[in-house]
């Protein structure tokens, strides 16, 4: 069973950026639908974005939407969540998972999911937004 390593999280003034990286070992990120998902504190699980394994379409919560885009480094077998204009309310713990293709298929679709047709959660990376 693959489980995902999340890095890159971390204090950030608003307005700032910062690039997630995610990982996996004996797997290859380039033939699979990768989403990025967070949780902040007292809130439940959320979509943000995902790219599928086939044309590596992208598609984005509402939230994110403008700010964030996921792109594949082949060569290092990674996935990136690239953050910019970041917001008090991006903080959370977020991480990334794969999942079938049919979950990954529009924006509306991975805004409104808690990703539990997605598997292989890691310990995620804190990205923490504040003055």
């Amino acid at each position: 069973q693959v489980h995902f390593v999340e890095s890159g999280g971390g204090l950030v003034q608003p307005g700032g950026s910062l690039r997630l990286s995610c990982t996996a070992s004996g797997f290859t990120l380039e033939a699979a639908t990768i989403g990025w998902f967070r949780q902040a504190p007292g809130k439940g699980r959320e979509g943000v974005g995902c790219i599928t394994n086939r044309g590596g379409s992208a598609f984005y919560a509402d939230a994110v939407k403008g700010r964030f885009t996921i792109s594949r480094d082949i060569a290092q077998n990674a996935v990136y969540l690239q953050m910019n204009s970041l917001k008090p309310d991006d903080t959370a713990v977020y991480y990334c998972a794969t999942g079938s293709s049919r979950y990954c298929y529009s924006d509306y679709e991975i805004g409104h999911t808690g990703g539990y047709e997605y598997d292989g959660w890691g310990q995620g990376t804190q990205v923490t937004v504040s003055s």
